[in-house]
């Protein structure tokens, strides 16, 4: 199942290091088989307000997700990033190609 590496930044200081961690980032991706979806870019806002970046990142699966992120090259680079940039990051596990919304339902308590 793909795993997705998801950051939801805001603040960022776009200057030297988040420069330096952009240039470097792509490197730490490939042993990994990550690879960018979505990396910022305008956004067209349907509902609410958006002033922010938001990043996924494909891997195969999530121990494959956890290994880019624990690995020395990523952590290397981290703090380029932690030090530049608010926000939140997470790790989420993506869907069955026949996903349907109500598969979500056979996990719920029943009357939710």
């Amino acid at each position: 199942m793909p795993a997705y590496a998801v950051a939801h930044l805001q603040d960022v200081n776009v200057g030297p290091e988040i420069v330096a961690y952009i240039r470097r980032i792509d490197e730490t991706l490939a042993p990994f088989g990550g690879r960018f979806l979505i990396h910022g870019g305008p956004v067209e806002v349907l509902e609410g307000t958006w002033r922010e970046d938001l990043i996924v990142i494909a891997f195969p699966d999530r121990i494959q997700a956890r290994a880019w992120y624990a690995s020395p090259a990523y952590r290397q680079i981290l703090p380029l990033r932690t030090e530049n940039a608010k926000g939140d990051t997470f790790f989420i596990d993506g869907v069955s190609d026949d996903h349907k919304a109500t598969d979500i339902l056979a996990g719920l308590p029943m009357g939710a």
